[in-house]
């Protein structure tokens, strides 16, 4: 299995359900060594503000749980999200 591929498809499961249109989520690893992941996030525009959040709050929450995820294989997280 890829190094990061539970960080990707958690991150994946979370925002899919936070927007409206779940076919228009892009989860990618855009970055991965032994020691960290780097996730992308790409939603649709109008998608983007929920996954986001007031304040950065929801992102903050996934990027949290991403690092959870991140822990478990023993890895560093990082969850970008690209509008």
């Amino acid at each position: 299995m890829a190094s990061g591929s539970i960080v990707k498809n958690v991150v994946e499961y979370i925002v899919s359900q936070i927007v409206e249109d779940p076919k228009s989520v892009k989860v990618d690893i855009a970055d991965s060594d032994d020691e960290n992941v780097s996730i992308e996030v790409r939603t649709s525009p109008d998608d983007m503000g929920r996954v986001i959040g007031k304040r950065g709050r929801v992102a903050r929450a996934i990027r949290t749980v991403a690092q959870a995820a991140a822990d478990e294989e023993g890895l560093q997280s990082s969850v970008e999200f690209i509008d």
